[in-house]
């Protein structure tokens, strides 16, 4: 495949993606739905349950100020509270209340019907092969992450690390790929 075809395709992927997340957004009002991005995605995290401030400003790729100002604000509406983690009582850790919690399960659940309502038409052989693309795909950027972290040679186009990994299946689905936002 040449470098035009490949880039063709990222682009068209860079340009379904946010289609779908659009698409199988619950049709109803989602009380997230008023909340900044920012906040938003640090209650996506957190959804996976308690995260230091430190680990958190990493994911999000903001600085420790800045998210202490997004924690604040989510302090505030009563949906993430700040407690000491249990190996090191200095460390602080963000977690969402009960009603950050209601607020996400929501969210997800409406995801999930509407997701349904959308494979519910389709025929079995093409629900496997939804899942399985996007299984590859969430590999693939897992791959990429751990890359960099690594300081290693990132996945690029052309080196060949985008196609060393096995799709997972759905005995080895990773837990904390539920709880995007």
């Amino acid at each position: 495949m040449s470098q035009q075809e490949l880039l063709e395709i990222a682009e068209a992927v860079a340009g379904l993606v946010p289609r779908l997340v659009r698409e199988l957004s619950s049709s109803e009002k989602d009380p997230a739905d008023d909340l900044p991005l920012a906040q938003l995605r640090l209650c996506g995290i957190l959804s996976e349950g308690p995260s230091p401030m430190s680990a958190l400003s990493r994911a999000l790729g903001v600085s420790h100020s800045a998210l202490t100002q997004i924690a604040d604000r989510l302090e505030r509406a009563r949906l993430v509270k700040r407690v000491a983690e249990n190996s090191d009582r200095r460390v602080r850790c963000l977690q969402l209340t009960p009603r950050g919690e209601k607020m996400m399960r929501q969210r997800r659940e409406g995801r999930v019907l509407r997701t349904l309502a959308v494979l519910e038409p389709l025929a079995q052989q093409q629900r496997e092969a939804v899942r399985s693309s996007l299984e590859i795909l969430v590999d693939a950027c897992a791959a990429l992450q751990s890359d960099r972290e690594d300081g290693g040679e990132t996945a690029r186009p052309g080196n060949g690390n985008a196609h060393n990994h096995t799709p997972r299946t759905s005995s080895s689905k990773d837990p904390k790929s539920k709880a995007t936002p």
